[in-house]
């Protein structure tokens, strides 16, 4: 049957209509390049594998009516919701176009977003938003406002079922940045990208305080002091890139493994340079970072929330091809002390890792927690709960190894057999025990060093004392609390067969609505 010349010209206005909605205005383009930002499909070309991207409700448009709304009424009403391959796996993305009402939302704009949410959750794939908004759509009202409502009731629906990535490509402000806040990775790019609940205006009126939008809520404040950023990227392609990699690593959905990799890297390498890099003088510092990379595949080590809360260290790595999430003390800041931001930080990282079935590997050098008034008032109790309960409640392979000190109830903290650890292994430089020798002599001995003639000599011999009754490295191997004592340049193979042993590991939790952590 032949094509009739009405159908034919129908057709061609489709594709010329395809054509204009995926162009957009070259003023507004232009506009949005001229600050340093990509336009959506660039940034959405860039996500994807080449030529894989599907779009949904490309010629969606709003049904709104005053302030001038009903004279403008563009294609896709500021957002594209699609999905497409990353390396090869299918991944739903929504995605902010600045250049339409600012990317502001709006009804038929949050419709979208809900849509492809609901996908992603019912095929079970990750969803990467894209943002770069001005927030709610003011001209639509409350309907914008119920529009978010959707959004977080979806990012909480879809919490530990399918890994949620926020990417922050331009402006997040008011009640939009509470998205991101519930999604398990947020990505910020410098310059270009905040996030703030009321922005420098309303604190400047509010307060008095002036401030720019990049000082209140930019890249760099939320990577150092806030923690709500992750990563922190100079420029999209380069966040995009990292983006697209993450997506590589994790696993599609939580009844899914992590995708294994062939690696070169043999597991049963040596690394004699791990017994230089910790120092025997538990006072010295180093880096944790670098024993990590000695241990894990090809010394790749994908470290989320560098800056903020450093005093520990989380990331994702392999090992014998296997995915693991590593947490560390880092000695090199606070001496590796805990704290309110280390706990907080900890303890989501190892629930993101549970929730997808990530095993934990927890390298211990820690002295304690931070003492002072203001960690006490600011809550260090429930904030350090908040890791003790992450652990405890954890299902995964759970494998510990403690570097150097391991003291009080950080110790216990930081995955102990005690609270869980499948398997807990020991260097020769390992001390664990309630407190420092030199504190412990200090509380045990008191009244013999007071009542001493030499009382600097007396506290010396106790302290030596303390370190060869109750601190010596095979302390905690003879009573059970350590599986093994370890040669540091081994430690790769141990983990490595330790966690293949644990590959098939299944725990049943008792039958409970959900537990109550503390927040």
């Amino acid at each position: 049957m032949a094509v009739t010349a009405d159908a034919r010209q129908r057709v061609a206005e489709l594709r010329a209509l395809h054509e204009r909605v995926r162009d957009g205005d070259e003023a507004a383009t232009r506009r949005q390049h001229d600050k340093g930002k990509l336009t959506v499909r660039e940034r959405v070309g860039l996500l994807f594998d080449k030529d894989t991207f599907v779009e949904v409700e490309p010629l969606r448009r709003h049904r709104a009516t005053g302030f001038g709304l009903e004279g403008k009424r563009p294609h896709t009403d500021g957002v594209v919701t699609g999905w497409g391959r990353v390396h090869g796996r299918q991944v739903f993305v929504f995605a902010h176009d600045f250049r339409l009402f600012g990317g502001a939302l709006g009804e038929a704009h949050a419709q979208k977003i809900h849509k492809i949410q609901d996908m992603a959750l019912k095929a079970g794939c990750p969803i990467v938003g894209l943002n770069d908004g001005a927030g709610a759509r003011i001209q639509e009202g409350v309907v914008a406002l119920a529009g978010y409502g959707g959004i977080f009731q979806r990012n909480v629906r879809s919490s530990g079922v399918v890994p949620q990535i926020s990417v922050m490509l331009g402006p997040c402000a008011g009640g939009a940045v509470y998205s991101p806040a519930l999604t398990d990775f947020v990505f910020m790019v410098r310059g270009t990208s905040q996030m703030f609940i009321t922005g420098p205006d309303v604190v400047r009126a509010v307060t008095g305080e002036g401030i720019t939008a990049d000082g209140l809520g930019g890249a760099d404040v939320h990577a150092a002091a806030s923690g709500a950023a992750g990563l922190v990227y100079d420029d999209e392609e380069a966040c995009l890139a990292d983006v697209r990699f993450l997506l590589s690593l994790l696993p599609a959905n939580n009844r899914e493994v992590a995708p294994a990799y062939y690696s070169e890297d043999p597991v049963d390498r040596l690394s004699e340079r791990l017994v230089d890099i910790v120092p025997a003088d538990n006072r010295q510092a180093y880096d944790v970072r670098d024993v990590v990379r000695e241990v894990v595949d090809d010394g790749d080590f994908f470290e989320t929330h560098e800056r903020w809360a450093a005093n520990i260290v989380v990331g994702l790595a392999h090992i014998g091809g296997r995915l693991v999430g590593v947490v560390a003390n880092q000695p090199s800041v606070l001496a590796g002390a805990m704290d309110i931001a280390a706990s907080e930080k900890g303890a989501r990282f190892v629930q993101m890792c549970d929730a997808f079935n990530i095993p934990l590997v927890t390298f211990v050098d820690v002295p304690g927690f931070l003492p002072g008034a203001d960690q006490e008032h600011g809550g260090i109790i429930r904030h350090g709960a908040k890791l003790l309960y992450a652990y405890c409640d954890a299902t995964v392979p759970r494998v510990q190894v403690i570097l150097r000190k391991a003291y009080g109830g950080a110790y216990i903290v930081m995955d102990s057999l005690s609270i869980g650890a499948d398997l807990s292994y020991a260097w020769p430089t390992n001390e664990i025990a309630v407190m420092g020798a030199q504190g412990a002599a200090d509380v045990v001995f008191r009244r013999e060093i007071a009542a001493s003639d030499t009382p600097e000599v007396t506290r010396a011999e106790r302290i030596r004392q303390y370190e060869e009754e109750l601190m010596h490295p095979f302390y905690a191997a003879e009573r059970g609390l350590v599986d093994d004592v370890i040669d540091p340049a081994r430690t790769r193979h141990v983990l490595a067969r330790a966690l293949e042993a644990l590959s098939a590991k299944h725990a049943q939790g008792p039958s409970r609505k959900h537990g109550n952590p503390p927040v």
